[in-house]
């Protein structure tokens, strides 16, 4: 269970990243980006910051780039915040929109194969 400082921290993290990702970085290779989740160790040392990327080939080359620019990234944020520590900065592919495409395909499979056997 996290503590509302780790709550509050996760949120403020994940609304300065959005904002240093989309104004700050100015990169126009890195594409659509949207930060979806934030989750921060109970010792606030480790940010991992999950990102979805609108261009599923190049989600790898988008974390890449990023990855080359955490510590830009890093020094923004310890600008942007009142923190004593400013966490490391973990940055992952959040694919959980990949997850539901998935299920939803093998519902959708099971739909047809009921309505093929109900016509039958």
């Amino acid at each position: 269970m996290s503590s509302h400082r780790v709550d509050k921290v996760e949120k403020l993290i994940k609304e300065e990243i959005s904002y240093i990702l989309l104004h700050k970085l100015q990169d126009d290779d890195l594409g659509f980006i949207t930060v979806t989740d934030v989750k921060v160790s109970a010792d606030l040392k480790i940010a991992k910051i999950y990102l979805s990327v609108l261009q599923k080939e190049r989600r790898d080359f988008v974390l890449n780039k990023i990855n080359l620019r955490l510590g830009h990234i890093r020094s923004e944020l310890a600008h942007r915040i009142r923190i004593k520590f400013v966490p490391e900065l973990k940055f992952f592919i959040d694919d959980t929109l990949d997850y539901v495409e998935k299920i939803e395909g093998l519902i959708n499979e099971i739909h047809k194969q009921n309505n093929n056997k109900s016509n039958s």
